[in-house]
Formats: C-alpha cells, structure tokens, sequence
C-alpha cells in the first residue's frame, strides 16, 4: 500500500479532527449534512458493506430499531423530506392521485422540505439521485423544487435505473447508455464528489442511488461476487402454515420452485447491488476527509423501506411486516464520539428532517417525526414507545394502520366492504412473525392498549376507509 493511502486510511478510520479546509469557513453551529439514503435495502444486509461498516458504523451509532412509517419508496421520502407521516404529506402511494410526485407538489409539501429550511439558513443543498416517483412523467425536467441549489435527479419512471436511463441535471435532460461508465450508482457518485469538492459550507447533500431496487443490477465487474451465498431460509420462509394469518395473506399459495429460485437470485443481485453503494460511501466518506469537512459533517446511512425476500410466501414491499418496515440506519457525526455504539430505541424515517433541522440550528415547522439528537447524546433520554405504519391498499394487501410499540404489533386491515381484521405480534417471543395472537385473550391487555393508540395516531386514517 502507497504511504498515501496508509495514512488517508489510519486518519480517517480513527476519526481524528481537522481544521476547515481553505477558503470553506462556517458558522461553527451549521455542520455540513450528507444523508445517504438506498432503495429497498433491508436492515440486515449491512454486513455485507465493508466500507460502510468500516466508515461509518466503525465509528458511528447503528439504530437497531430503526423503521419507516410506510413502506413504499414516494410515501417514505416524502416523509424524510418533511418529518411527517402520510396522513399529513398527502402521500401514500408512487403514483396520482394517491401519491407520486403531482400528489406531493400538489399539497403544496415541496414548498417545506428540510432543503428549503436548511437552504433559507444558508446552506448549499444538492440532491443527487432519485426523487420522487413520475418526477420527469408530470414536468419533463424543466421543474426544481424549492430549495434545491444543484439539482442531479434521476429518472427512475422511464424503465432503466441501473443502465439506460436519463438525468436532469438542473434542468437539462442527459442520456446515459448501457456501458461500464453508465453504471448508474457510480455516475451519480462522481456528481455527489463533484458537488462535495465545489460546494460552499454549510452543504446538504441527498444522495440517492436507485441500489439496490430491482432489477438489482450488479456493478461492472461484480456479476460473480457471493457466489457461496446460502439460501435464506428462515422459518417464516414460504410459511408452512398461514392459516393464523389474515384473510389476504391465508390464502397466498406457497412458492413454487421457480419462485424460490429467483427469490434466491434477487437476493444475491442485491448484495452485489450493494457493492457499488458501499464504494460511493468510501469515496464520499474520503472526499470529506480530504477536504478537512469529515469532522464537522453528519453522514446518515438509511434505506427508504425494505423487502420481502420469501416470508410468509411474499415478495417486495409495501408489506405490514417487519421484513418491509424494518430498515438500516447508521449516523456518523465525529463531535458525539467516534466509537461504535448501538442504539435500540425506535428511530423513524419522519426523524430525519427534524434531526438535521436542530443540528443546523434552523428554526422549522412542526412535524410529526422528533431529532435523534437527545439519543446521539445521551442514550437514557426520555424517547417514543411507539409509533403508526399506513398503507392504503394495493389491490393485495388491504388498507391498513399499524401500531409498533417496543414489542407488540398490531395491524388493523379494511376490506373493500368494510369489514376489519386483526393481527398482532409479540416480537420479543415470536420476532418472525409466525403466530397470530390477536384472538388471544391472554394478549387482550396489551392489545386493548395499542388499539386505544391506534385511535389516536391513525388520524385522519387512509383515504376512503373507516380506519380504525
């Protein structure tokens, strides 16, 4: 190894302090944010990402409990962008009327993001990657929301994500193809570094690779990594016995083997998806050390929901459990500490917005989501013990409010002819989700208990039910 890299590598792995780098003064109470937010990336696939793991949970804190208030990829990042839940952004969906793009500009939301406030409080805001989805469909790259100084989005609706897809970059459409250097993560990387290298301090940048969503396109020269990964099979995979679950759910057939198969093959491409993430964060991570910004910079690692990868005979998202609302979130900020720690509170996706408004200092609206500052700093602060999951229904999975306390889940369906059901986990005693006890009267207590939150954090409930 050339001295160069030993010494980038012994200095930023230790998290030493700098001084600013030349010329990029700031206020001392506005750090530098950089959120790093994935597509579809399940909370436990991080072992996978050495760089990640090496960068920021090496000298970061993980949220073990983290979640995402609605597993879908439009509902999940409007909520990160505002601090508020479905019910409030008017989201609930990817496409019109129910969510996308149109819904959200729609209401009015783009108008109060976290880039706004953190924009109008002098910071210079890039987002580099996916928006929102039908983003291009409704205003063909001419349209920057508000508060965006650089604005690098990739259109995610054309049907290429990975290769053979197009940009707007600040209002200009640019094409890419389906060779090596069109890889999509490590063209939106060199715009991220770019931005890094250029932008004035205090800097927000959101930065969002499609990785590792389907199609789940390994990077160049990846195709054959994990080639000994073992099947997942966990005992709520292709679930033997469903006859506990839900209407909807009770009579999914089982996979077949072909489905198993590419179930198997998807999971893999994932993992190698991930690779070429876990590279941009090295490079992110690095550019910020060389700039001398890595100690006054907070690094957020998450994903916009997870997946299913078999259980209970599912597939994808937008599912009430916990394979699907369950996510990744690591938080690397040099002046809490530089030593790894976990944290088990419940930690959300509305919690961002709030987060980086307090560390920056900005005075913004209300929301729904609370800063994780208080958990950064001192890990006994008085925090949620439980918070609501929307879904408005899919043609599959009926609409839906969930609460998630600490331990015990209750989901409450509608159907189209307004019947209700019931199911309900303990996680500590059954975390895979495997028995129903929402007829159980030795549960009755504590279900008695999240249906009386559910009255009062589902409201107003999803459109065109009569949730609760």
């Amino acid at each position: 190894m050339k001295r160069s890299a030993a010494v980038f590598l012994i200095v930023m792995l230790a998290g030493v302090a700098s001084a600013g780098h030349p010329g990029r003064a700031r206020a001392a109470s506005q750090p530098n944010i950089v959120l790093i937010l994935t597509d579809d990336q399940r909370a436990n696939t991080l072992w996978a990402m050495p760089n990640v793991r090496r960068t920021l949970l090496g000298h970061g804190v993980e949220f073990t409990h983290a979640y995402v208030v609605n597993s879908l990829c439009c509902p999940s990042r409007t909520s990160i962008l505002t601090g508020n839940y479905s019910h409030t952004t008017g989201v609930y969906t990817n496409r019109y009327p129910t969510g996308g793009f149109e819904r959200f500009t729609e209401q009015g939301e783009d108008a109060s993001t976290i880039a706004t406030w953190l924009h109008d409080a002098g910071y210079e805001t890039a987002l580099v990657g996916k928006y929102l989805n039908q983003y291009r469909q409704w205003t063909q790259g001419a349209y920057i929301p508000p508060g965006w100084d650089r604005w690098d989005a990739l259109d995610t609706d054309g049907g290429g994500s990975y290769y053979n897809y197009a940009m707007t970059l600040n209002g200009r459409i640019k094409d890419y193809g389906h060779q090596a250097s069109d890889y999509s993560t490590t063209v939106l990387t060199s715009y991220a570094v770019h931005f890094i290298e250029h932008a004035r301090t205090p800097f927000f940048l959101y930065f969002a690779p499609s990785a590792p969503h389907g199609p789940a396109k390994p990077p160049p020269g990846d195709e054959e990594k994990f080639p000994r990964l073992p099947p997942y099979r966990p005992a709520s995979f292709n679930e033997p016995d469903m006859s506990d679950k839900p209407a909807w759910a009770a009579g999914l057939p089982a996979l077949t083997d072909t489905q198993i198969a590419a179930i198997d093959g998807f999971r893999r491409r994932q993992y190698q998806a991930l690779l070429g993430v876990d590279r941009s964060v090295a490079r992110i991570v690095g550019t910020l050390w060389n700039l001398h910004e890595l100690h006054d910079t907070m690094i957020v690692f998450m994903s916009d929901n997870g997946v299913q990868w078999g259980e209970h005979r599912l597939e994808g998202k937008a599912k009430p459990y916990e394979e699907s609302v369950h996510v990744p979130l690591v938080i690397r900020y040099n002046p809490f500490g530089t030593s790894a720690r976990t944290e088990d509170h419940l930690a959300l996706n509305i919690d961002l917005a709030p987060t980086f408004a307090q560390l920056a200092g900005v005075q913004a609206p209300p929301t729904e989501g609370t800063s994780l500052l208080p958990l950064l700093e001192n890990q006994s602060a008085s925090w949620r013990s439980d918070f609501l999951i929307e879904h408005l229904g899919d043609g599959l999975v009926p609409s839906n409010c969930e609460v998630h306390s600490d331990r015990y889940v209750l989901i409450r369906y509608e159907y189209s002819d307004g019947t209700k059901e019931d199911e309900m986990y303990d996680l500590q005693t059954d975390p895979l989700e495997l028995q129903n006890v929402a007829g159980d009267p030795a549960h009755g207590s504590e279900k008695a208990i999240l249906s009386s939150r559910m009255h009062a954090l589902c409201n107003p409930p999803p459109p065109g039910t009569n949730l609760p």
